[in-house]
């Protein structure tokens, strides 16, 4: 039996952990695949990303996709307040330069 307790849905607006899967599949990426490219040890160590916050592999994954990260988890990253949406990791990197 497994100890490990994943929420029963993802935050409103997060993508489902199947539509980041079929997502990568369609940029030419496995889960399996982009962790051995990126050099971990573990096949599985991105997959950790689908049920919990992980900012690096949620980074990676996005880039794979072609996409900001806050769009697919957007529960997982800050508002902002001029749109009500979340921030753009480009926006968040100008903030904390500024």
């Amino acid at each position: 039996m497994s100890t490990r307790q994943h929420p029963k849905k993802p935050p409103r607006g997060d993508w489902h952990p199947a539509d980041i899967k079929a997502a990568l599949e369609k940029a030419g990426w496995s889960l399996r695949r982009l962790s051995l490219h990126h050099g971990y040890k573990s096949a599985t160590t991105l997959k950790e990303a689908l049920h919990r916050p992980y900012p690096k592999a949620q980074r990676l994954i996005a880039e794979a996709i072609g996409v900001d990260p806050a769009n697919i988890w957007p529960g997982r990253y800050p508002q902002d307040t001029a749109t009500g949406g979340a921030q753009s990791l480009e926006k968040r990197k100008h903030q904390k330069a500024a």
